[in-house]
């Protein structure tokens, strides 16, 4: 990263779009040095753990410097774009980088042909480590002095810019950072004196097999460990980043913290999708897409009106349910980013064409991938809608902070006894999973049991309502 001085050229800084976020990637810069740039005007979109975000910068110039190529995760708080606020020609000090090149590692991290990646946000305590200031000159002499001795014993002779930041990949540097080794005291081995984690796994080597007291363990050569290798034609690897992770994480935190249960209803929904039909044709919803979710969603709100307790998080730290007097209702919803879980803010206030509303523009924008980080917060209840793969049922993971989610299977025509006899009547099976420390069964069993009688007979959303 190349960070401008000149008086007039202001520094933009990756912001944190999100709550407790600390990284983000960069997916696409919209603009290139030269361009002019106005105030609020979109630059670039970055990718958290939650989102994609759109950012838009805060001057009114002309660009001097993109400061990260695509596909490259940023601390927040570091400098991303060089906007020149006097729109006057560039810095004389750089007459070369029109480009804003990154020091001799980041050509190297260019995403040749490499598809966006998920990323985090938020400020990582490494940020000054990772991209040195003026302030560090005064240790050259002894890092340069370091970089010779480690070489020798290595066997590669002095590197050839011992004063130019360490060639190697975010990931590599985030390894050397775990581990406490100092980039500029490894000898590369990779093409064209790339550090690869194999060289910052021998520079860690000879400090674990301290039993040998004899020699210093400066005069015993490090072999490189033995590259990974797998068959790339039989096997295809994914780095788990962003959303994925995100994802994974609080699954993993959810399943073993909270003690989950799960119970399951079969429901008869003909008269539910009955009435999804002449909602259709009704001028009151005119525009707005009606499905059996928008009736499943209401009914379950329907429910948690009759059963308020469902809706609550356990605070561990005060040793205290708390319950909500709002519902945020979640709707789990599968992306190219993998799977997100939009809330409809005040749903229990919306009426049944305001829910429908919400509920095209929270799929839409999902779909998109426009969704925003703030939209994915603070959710009190979820619903699952598994039944769109063809699935029967499931048993859901609850997200974290949250006391019960919904899921609804595969809606199919199915022999049924109505009214004495058996006819073909439309069927699904719903499954309610809840956190045991704050709902007990009664009140599971009561939440579920409301919703499969709205659904078995929907006009009970009006004298239940």
């Amino acid at each position: 990263m190349t960070t401008m001085t000149n008086a007039s050229v202001r520094e933009f800084k990756m912001p944190d779009v999100g709550e407790g976020l600390t990284e983000a990637e960069i997916l696409k810069w919209y603009v290139q040095p030269g361009d002019t740039v106005t105030d609020g005007q979109v630059v670039c979109e970055v990718e958290t753990a939650k989102a994609a975000v759109e950012l838009p910068i805060p001057y009114d110039g002309v660009v001097r410097a993109l400061h990260f190529p695509e596909g490259t995760t940023v601390d927040v708080g570091t400098s991303i774009i060089a906007v020149d606020i006097t729109g006057g020609a560039a810095p004389e000090e750089t007459p070369a980088p029109a480009v804003a090149p990154a020091p001799a590692a980041e050509p190297e991290e260019k995403p040749a042909a490499r598809q966006p990646v998920l990323v985090g946000y938020g400020v990582a305590t490494s940020s000054t480590r990772r991209r040195p200031r003026k302030q560090a000159a005064p240790d050259t002499a002894a890092r340069q002095a370091a970089v010779a001795v480690q070489a020798e014993l290595n066997g590669h002779g002095a590197p050839a810019a011992p004063l130019e930041r360490p060639l190697a990949k975010p990931p590599v540097r985030k390894l050397a950072k775990d581990l406490g080794v100092d980039l500029t005291t490894v000898t590369p081995t990779g093409p064209d004196g790339i550090i690869t984690r194999e060289d910052v796994h021998a520079a860690v080597a000879p400090q674990a097999p301290a039993p040998q007291e004899a020699a210093p363990a400066a005069a015993v050569p490090v072999a490189a460990a033995a590259p990974v290798s797998y068959d790339t034609a039989r096997e295809t690897r994914v780095p788990v980043k962003g959303v994925r992770k995100a994802t994974a994480a609080a699954m993993v935190g959810s399943a073993f913290t909270a003690p989950h249960v799960t119970e399951f209803v079969t429901v008869d929904v003909t008269r539910t999708m009955k009435l999804v039909e002449e909602l259709k044709q009704d001028k009151e919803f005119t525009g707005l897409r009606v499905n059996p979710l928008l009736l499943i969603a209401k009914a379950l709100l329907v429910a948690i009106r009759r059963n308020p307790e469902i809706n609550a998080s356990w605070d561990e730290a005060a040793q205290e349910i708390v319950v909500k007097h709002y519902v945020n209702l979640g709707i789990a919803a599968a992306t190219p980013r993998g799977l997100i879980v939009p809330n409809i803010k005040d749903a229990h206030a919306k009426t049944l064409p305001q829910l429908a509303e919400s509920l095209g523009e929270l799929v839409s924008t999902a779909r998109e991938g426009k969704t925003s980080p703030s939209a994915m917060q603070a959710g009190t209840v979820t619903i699952t809608n598994v039944g769109v793969f063809g699935v029967d049922t499931g048993t859901p993971i609850l997200n974290p902070g949250e006391s019960a989610i919904l899921a609804v299977g595969a809606i199919k025509l199915q022999p049924w006894v109505h009214k004495g006899k058996v006819k073909p009547r439309q069927v699904t099976t719903l499954a309610l999973s809840f956190d045991h420390r704050l709902v007990d069964g009664e009140l599971g069993s009561k939440v579920l049991a409301d919703v499969a009688a709205v659904l078995e007979q929907p006009k009970r959303l009006i004298s239940w309502a």
